[in-house]
């Protein structure tokens, strides 16, 4: 069907599927939701651009020229393509697809987030496989847009602009020593402000630290070491038995089981931060992404608060 022209567009094919389904501008109207001078003045265009009046008025309604029948099975396929690509709803099935999802999150996440999710992905999506990226903050929106990650998952104190954000559980925090470490099961405010302590920030400034509220509560702290690994943490405050950390309760909970430190409570109270995932909006409606965020939300629904 040779219908490329200058004045000829989308609408117009859709004008003309409608006129030859109804035969009334005024039931074809009515189909598109446009006024019938809109229809009316679609038809002169298409007239003018084919050359043809198209149909001409008779007792019976419109009816087609010949010009018209010889489009119609051309018009009446390309409304029926563009009706079933508009309309469709691409399936994401867990079970059967093979792909990789891949999850910004900090080496924290890998260790106390991480398997629980492997063991949900691994029963609903058994041919699929996981990806961590540790991404430095400033670089997450970027990532999530291009697609090299599918989600964010962490504590991020600020929000990248632009992502959509979920909020998954809350976490309070605690403070860790070495086993050996001179100190009781609660820390006092003195205790806590003369030793040492090792800080995480993601991004490596001390304004930005990951425990940041302890300043913001008016403690004093002498900060010896800021890195952005947690997983550093417990080796180090096995050989220094001064040091101490901060750190959300989950993780300090997992690093006890090893033995090396300890969970101690903080000599203030601190307020819970939130754990989301955040995700771009690219992919607010993609399946896939779809199916993995509900996938995550439902794994942390019954997460110990």
């Amino acid at each position: 069907m040779n219908m490329i022209h200058n004045q000829f567009d989308l609408n117009l094919v859709m004008v003309l599927d409608a006129l030859i389904r109804e035969r009334s501008t005024t039931r074809a109207a009515e189909q598109l939701g446009l006024g019938q001078s809109a229809v009316s003045h679609a038809l002169g265009r298409l007239r003018r651009a084919l050359d043809d009046p198209l149909f001409i008025k008779t007792a019976g309604g419109l009816k087609p020229t010949p010009r018209t029948e010889a489009l119609t099975p051309a018009v009446l396929q390309m409304m029926e393509i563009v009706r079933n690509e508009l309309h469709s709803q691409p399936r994401f099935d867990p079970a059967r697809v093979e792909r990789c999802f891949r999850f910004c999150m900090t080496d924290m996440g890998e260790l106390v987030f991480l398997p629980p999710l492997m063991e949900r992905l691994r029963r609903e999506a058994p041919h699929c496989t996981l990806q961590t990226l540790q991404v430095p903050q400033a670089r997450i929106a970027e990532t999530l847009e291009s697609g090299e990650a599918d989600l964010a998952i962490g504590s991020l104190r600020a929000i990248p602009q632009g992502l959509f954000q979920q909020q998954l559980f809350t976490h309070p925090f605690v403070t860790i020593v070495a086993t050996d470490a001179p100190v009781g099961e609660r820390l006092t405010l003195a205790e806590f402000e003369a030793m040492d302590h090792v800080v995480v920030s993601l991004n490596g400034g001390r304004g930005s630290a990951y425990d940041q509220a302890i300043e913001e509560l008016g403690v004093r702290r002498r900060i010896f070491l800021t890195t952005p690994h947690f997983l550093l943490i417990p080796p180090l405050l096995e050989r220094q038995p001064n040091l101490v950390a901060t750190v959300p309760r989950e993780l300090g909970t997992v690093f006890a089981r090893y033995k090396v430190v300890r969970v101690v409570e903080p000599p203030i109270g601190l307020p819970r931060f939130e754990l989301r995932q955040h995700w771009h909006p690219r992919f607010h409606y993609d399946p896939a992404n779809l199916w993995l965020r509900k996938l995550v939300k439902e794994t942390f629904a019954d997460y110990p608060e």
